[in-house]
């Protein structure tokens, strides 16, 4: 499991992590946070990109559907999807028990891995979580 305090995050709720693929290529890791995934409650649905599609930093790249409400998805990174997890999509409770690995959204090439700078640090994202609750 990836410890939440070596990864980035966005305000809406995903974190990122920057990975080398076997070939040397930079690759980020998406995923929905626990605290994010607290506030659905019982996940019905979610819409994950096909391989190929390209992404912009701070724009939808899918969304999950809970019995509360439905939410975007938002990349951290421009990029192209390289992988998504569709194992989860026919698995929601694995994103719940598992969000920081096994239950990862996509992979994306990034045009630019040094956005993942401007991301939030964990004790930032714990911050913005304080200070404004999904509760």
């Amino acid at each position: 499991m990836l410890a939440p305090d070596q990864l980035r995050y966005t305000p809406t709720h995903e974190w990122a992590q920057l990975e080398t693929a076997a070939d040397g290529t930079p690759l980020v890791t998406v995923g929905i946070t626990a605290y994010a995934l607290e506030a659905l409650t019982d996940l019905v649905y979610i819409d994950l990109p096909e391989p190929g599609r390209e992404v912009k930093a701070g724009q939808p790249f899918g969304e999950v559907e809970s019995v509360k409400a439905v939410s975007e998805l938002y990349s951290p990174v421009d990029g192209q999807i390289v992988e998504s997890n569709t194992a989860i999509a026919n698995n929601l409770e694995q994103l719940s028990k598992d969000p920081y690995h096994s239950g990862w959204l996509v992979k994306i090439k990034p045009s630019a891995p040094g956005q993942l700078d401007q991301l939030l640090d964990y004790a930032a994202y714990k911050k913005l979580c304080e200070a404004n609750p999904l509760h």
